[in-house]
């Protein structure tokens, strides 16, 4: 067996630290129902020529080899899976990437063009509505989806996606076929934010973790390639949007994107499938509260939290901010096309480099990054197109990284099969962030009765909120590898 502080990202053990001058066997850490037999042919029997020499420091190491069952795994017996068992392309695994990507459209898709059905809503079905109250109809459908993941993980992780995928499909279908016909508050609470968010919450954990099965090495570009069905669905929606609703009516327009959903579903349904056996865990409906035993893992769910208040604000926004500062409708529609457009690159070109130079690492510079477009380029934009553009497209760039590296850097703390535990576990915790964002935003925007002061209230929440991230992912990563810049992680 053998001790190494690098890969930590290839198990989910909760790693076991020894005290200072003391130098401890492997085996120690492992109590007796844990201990597979030494008697097994294919056990690793190499070790650290010095393998007390970390431990002495009081670093805290995973243990690497096939021998050591992860907490999560090891009541059933499973083995930590191999690198060389994972498909890392072929066909098959890039066909799912495919599927995951049609259902990602479904729901990142729809959640990046908040933007103009919060516009819409505003000035005509909720016009008497004010901005907190309507940043509910949102954040409930955020909240549904991200919180009701820790009912599917489990379930997907013990049964497969198939029918999950075809449920959430027949949902996400309904609720913008439904939309249209929406002209009360509480009809729309119920059509898209429920109904809607009941369908994306199916789709969610079994789109990123189909990927989880066929990719472990190449697993960030992966994701990063289905990841980006939200920009794409982003770019797309709000365009046709923009030019449908002033010739065909709002009803008639989300009844055609209800029914660019169904083919994207059907092609999601033939191709989204698992790999790896099921889980042996028991399917739980309240989370599993020992996860947070690891302080990486915290700090990752909180960061999550935060990174949640920090990017749906400006998503959701960023049309309104244009046209309350003389921009016209139409261009500021174009604005939310161009963070998508922007959002595109940083979901697939992050998760390449993330591969390469560590998922933590790149993920807590981009959130770093976002800060700096906030505060330089949103800011001080006021009614300057350009300067709403720059930032339009480096916060696209920026924050679509940032979804597409955090479930990665969730998996990296787990094994495969069990991801839909851990990630439906972040992703409880982040819903409670997607819940209050919008109602915060909102209520600090009706600061000065919605003038100046509102919108820099309202900017200052989002960049303090990624601060606040970009620290908890980066407490993560010193947890696992402390402060040495040259670590990959």
């Amino acid at each position: 067996m053998t001790l190494t502080p690098k890969n930590a990202d290839d198990s989910c053990l909760i790693n076991q630290t020894v005290p200072a001058g003391i130098i401890a066997s492997p085996s120690e850490h492992l109590d007796e129902k844990t201990q597979l037999p030494t008697s097994n042919p294919n056990t690793n029997t190499n070790t650290n020529p010095n393998p007390g020499s970390d431990l002495e420091r009081g670093h805290s190491h995973p243990v690497e080899n096939a021998d050591t069952p992860s907490p999560s795994s090891s009541s059933d017996g499973e083995d930590v899976e191999d690198d060389a068992d994972f498909p890392e392309g072929g066909l098959k695994a890039w066909l799912v990437v495919l599927g995951s990507f049609c259902a990602m459209i479904s729901v990142y898709g729809i959640i990046n063009s908040a933007a103009v059905f919060e516009s819409y809503f505003a000035t005509n079905q909720l016009a008497g509505y004010d901005s907190s109250t309507i940043g509910w109809v949102f954040s409930v459908y955020l909240f549904i989806v991200f919180f009701f993941g820790i009912q599917v993980g489990p379930v997907f992780d013990r049964h497969g996606p198939r029918l999950l995928v075809l449920v959430g499909s027949l949902l996400v279908v309904a609720s913008q076929l439904l939309l249209g016909l929406c002209t009360e508050y509480y009809q729309i609470l119920l059509t898209y934010s429920v109904l809607g968010g009941l369908g994306g919450a199916l789709l969610n954990v079994p789109s990123y973790g189909v990927i989880a099965h066929f990719f472990k090495r190449r697993r960030g570009l992966a994701t990063g390639i289905a990841a980006t069905a939200g920009s794409v669905g982003g770019i797309v929606f709000p365009i046709f949007l923009q030019a449908v609703i002033p010739k065909l009516g709002f009803a008639w327009a989300t009844r055609i994107i209800g029914f660019m959903l169904l083919f994207l579903s059907a092609v999601a349904n033939a191709l989204v499938r698992s790999r790896l056996p099921p889980s042996r865990h028991p399917v739980r409906v309240l989370p599993d509260w020992s996860l947070f035993r690891d302080l990486k893992f915290s700090l990752c769910c909180a960061g999550v939290w935060f990174m949640e208040w920090g990017i749906f604000t400006p998503l959701t926004y960023i049309v309104s901010y244009a046209a309350a500062h003389g921009q016209d409708p139409n261009d500021a529609y174009t604005l939310l096309a161009l963070l998508n457009a922007g959002s595109f690159l940083g979901r697939s070109l992050p998760g390449f480099l993330a591969d390469r130079f560590g998922r933590f690492n790149v993920i807590t510079l981009t959130n770093a990054l976002c800060v700096v477009t906030i505060l330089a380029f949103w800011l001080p934009a006021a009614d300057s197109r350009a300067m709403l553009i720059v930032f339009a497209v480096t916060f696209g760039f920026a924050s679509g990284s940032n979804l597409g590296l955090y479930p990665v850097c969730i998996g990296q703390l787990c094994e495969a099969r069990h991801y839909g535990r851990f990630y439906s576990t972040a992703m409880m915790t982040g819903s409670f962030g997607t819940l209050t964002s919008l109602p915060i935003a909102g209520a600090l925007l009706g600061i000065g009765g919605g003038q100046e002061q509102g919108w820099l209230a309202l900017i200052l929440f989002a960049a303090l909120s990624y601060a606040v991230a970009m620290s908890c992912f980066l407490g993560a990563r010193v947890l696992a590898v402390s402060w040495r810049v040259e670590e990959v992680y």
